[in-house]
């Protein structure tokens, strides 16, 4: 048995499987956490993975990938000596940085040029506030990886750099600086943010190694996590991923790029040759763990609560920006509860509001999707919120098409894996077992609740950007 590993390296915590590279079997897998907050030494990330594989993990392991977190800053100096500790995508200090770019050329030149618009997320707007807001460490630094990179890296050089960093189109993707077009960088973009040139990682083409480490163990290019999760799931055309962790995102594989000026899609590539549009919010699986200790109770009782709910949640709306918000683009946002009467101030109300509103966002990132020319056959429901029983119950109405469930598992981790296999060789097919459909909703009921949660955010998004 060949075996391959696979790691994502999250916003939380370090996830490692190891793989049969023939069937995707996971043999063994552990996992380490990461410090919270919004910026972190990067060195933590390997301080996980090592703690991650101790006892002998990754024994017998012919090859491995890092899917990582994206759009993360690492910086580092002329001796590849890390600069400042990198700031996360969940940072969002960059939010007029990204203003300032887009304006400077207008949404539609960048959705042209790189395939989305400037967010706060990117490492494009996050390398304008860092250039603006900290001259003196900006002037030391001569590279910018992404959080996947320097992992890769450090994974060649055995715990300190190794050979020049490379990267995948996957990732290079959510720079903000690199165009899945023309599968170029866009060295302009990076001058115009930063106001010089900076190096960046070699982009590999999908399948191929960036090298071997001291160890013998090969090393694929890795990826962004968005990227390897389609990877891990085996996406096709119809296929639509709602990912439900730290944030939501929404995704499906499409033969030909995408190109959004209002900024909801980003145009990002996969790790296959294809592409992923993609839509991202800030605050998913949290919203129900807020919900959850506002309400003196664990998620189990905030699922029991919700299912006593009617749709609608007795009239109650929140509006789940308890981080800022990146879709709608209103990172300094708050969130909101409207519709309080005696009658609707009720626990179970208050928390099928928690489930709806996060998942009416996600119904919202699936309408851009369509837009966008994604065909929606179904909606592949994954992430550690995917398991709640109220998620489960009340999805299939707000998303309007049929939801499956694939069985618990690190898929993320898992494409990473499997891109570790490619590697080898071939691209494996890795089947999909253990998935569950859900039972079909009540359509009509969703759509009045999504026609609310519109109504309430239409509202916040005018008082928001007057």
């Amino acid at each position: 048995m060949t075996l391959v590993a696979g790691v994502d390296s999250s916003t939380q915590s370090t996830k490692v499987v190891v793989c049969d590279a023939a069937t995707g079997a996971v043999v063994r897998q552990a996992q380490a956490p990461h410090p919270d907050g919004t910026e972190v030494d990067p060195a933590a990330w390997w301080e996980a993975l090592q703690a991650a594989t101790a006892g002998g993990l990754l024994e017998g392991v012919a090859a491995v990938a890092v899917a990582g977190q994206q759009h993360g800053m690492v910086v580092l100096d002329e001796d590849r000596r890390v600069v400042r500790p990198a700031l996360l995508w969940n940072d969002v200090r960059s939010a007029g940085a990204a203003r300032d770019l887009t304006a400077e050329l207008g949404a539609p030149a960048w959705a042209d040029a790189v395939g989305s618009v400037p967010v706060a997320s990117f490492t494009i707007s996050k390398l304008r506030w860092y250039a603006e807001h900290e001259p003196e460490r900006a002037s030391r630094t001569q590279s910018v990886l992404l959080p996947h990179d320097w992992l890769t890296t450090m994974l060649l050089g055995d715990g300190s750099p190794g050979p020049d960093p490379v990267t995948d189109r996957g990732d290079a993707s959510g720079t903000g600086y690199w165009s899945p077009t023309t599968d170029g960088y866009r060295p302009d973009l990076l001058v115009r943010a930063f106001g010089r040139e900076l190096r960046t990682p070699t982009v590999l083409r999908p399948g191929d190694a960036a090298g071997t480490s001291p160890g013998g163990l090969l090393v694929a290019a890795g990826t962004g996590d968005n990227m390897g999760a389609a990877l891990g799931l085996g996406l096709e055309p119809g296929d639509v991923v709602v990912s439900l962790g730290t944030s939501g995102t929404a995704f499906s594989v499409q033969e030909s790029p995408t190109c959004d000026a209002s900024g909801a899609v980003a145009g990002f590539a996969d790790a296959t040759g294809r592409f992923l549009p993609l839509v991202a919010t800030l605050n998913a699986a949290r919203v129900l763990t807020a919900a959850a200790g506002l309400l003196s109770t664990d998620l189990a009782g905030l699922d029991a609560l919700a299912l006593q709910a009617a749709p609608g949640s007795g009239g109650l709306v929140l509006l789940p920006y308890l981080d800022g918000e990146r879709t709608p683009d209103l990172p300094h946002a708050t969130g909101s509860l409207s519709g309080l009467t005696r009658s609707s101030m009720t626990p179970a109300n208050l928390a099928r509001a928690a489930v709806e509103g996060m998942l009416c966002g996600l119904a919202d990132a699936l309408d851009a999707l369509v837009a966008q020319g994604a065909i929606v056959d179904r909606v592949l429901l994954i992430g550690g919120a995917s398991r709640s029983a109220a998620v489960q119950a009340l999805s299939p109405s707000l998303f309007g098409v049929p939801v499956v469930v694939p069985a618990p598992g690190e898929y993320v981790a898992r494409g990473a894996a499997r891109q570790a296999a490619w590697a080898l060789g071939a691209l494996p097919t890795w089947a999909l077992a253990g998935s569950a459909e859900l039972p079909p909703g009540d359509h009509d009921a969703g759509r009045r609740v999504r026609e609310a949660y519109a109504a309430a955010r239409d509202a916040a998004v005018s008082v928001a950007r007057r």
